[in-house]
């Protein structure tokens, strides 16, 4: 889970609602159903008409991954990386094929073109084209959200506007005049609410969450190049630790070791 998504979201969903009471207002006086029916049904109609009809429909499968960590950690990246030139110079290339279970699926493919014996230019080639083709597959995902960001006020003052023509027919009853203006204003706060709580937010942390798995694989790709050319394991840590924020470099390493070195003294006899 994201560690900041679903709070964020939560947060600024308080903050509306609490500025609502707090000036003597009710939640419940937000509430209005045909507004809600214009700005959230017009969003994603006019969504519809600007992107294809799958990037629509796939919403319910990318948009969830605004709130959960899947981009691998790079410390632990480099890590995998690390273990696979030891493995590779003590062994060979082809004793990397007994490595890739449970590695992920994009090192797993570089890992078996190297055991296949691939050109290191087609294997770069080759992984950059994948890298390529995801990122445009997020971009469409985070360009829709950023969109109906765009979309979502201008059908919410489309519903103000529709509101107050309405109350503009009934002014022979001046008693609920405000109350009906008050009304024809939930939609602006609708649209331009989800905009600024929904849509531009969740679209940013998925571009946000986009550049930094593309970060990640890049590495990946220097480290099968590493490992394929038989470079040392420390000079394959040297290589990946470099483009990592001096907090990252060696944590997994050191966490391995402490654990290791727990172990050896568990297993030590009493008095030794």
């Amino acid at each position: 889970m994201d560690k900041a998504t679903a709070p964020g979201l939560a947060l600024a969903i308080v903050a509306l609602l609490l500025s609502v009471i707090l000036e003597g207002g009710s939640p419940a006086a937000l509430v209005n159903v045909p507004a809600a029916v214009l700005v959230f049904g017009g969003t994603i109609g006019v969504s519809m008409m600007s992107f294809p009809f799958d990037a629509v429909m796939g919403m319910p499968k990318f948009l969830p991954q605004a709130f959960f960590d899947k981009v691998p950690n790079p410390a632990d990246t480099v890590e995998v990386f690390v273990k696979l030139a030891d493995k590779a110079r003590r062994e060979g290339l082809l004793a990397l094929e007994q490595e890739t279970d449970g590695l992920d699926p994009f090192i797993k493919k570089g890992v078996m073109m190297v055991v296949d014996g691939a050109d290191p230019s087609l294997v770069r080639e080759v992984l950059e084209a994948e890298i390529a083709a995801t990122e445009q597959r997020h971009k469409r995902g985070s360009g829709l959200l950023e969109a109906m960001g765009g979309f979502a006020p201008t059908m919410g003052i489309i519903g103000t506007v529709m509101g107050l023509v309405n109350v503009l027919g009934h002014l022979d009853n001046p008693d609920e005049l405000g109350h009906s203006i008050a009304t024809a204003f939930i939609a602006t706060l609708y649209g331009v609410a989800s905009a600024n709580v929904l849509w531009l937010p969740l679209g940013n942390k998925l571009k946000n969450k986009s550049a930094e798995e593309t970060w990640v694989r890049e590495l990946a790709v220097e480290g099968i190049l590493s490992v394929q050319a038989g470079d040392n394991p420390r000079v394959v840590r040297q290589k990946l630790e470099a483009q990592l924020a001096p907090s990252q470099r060696g944590a997994a390493a050191k966490a391995s070791g402490a654990g290791e070195r727990a172990g050896e003294r568990a297993a030590a006899p009493a008095g030794g």
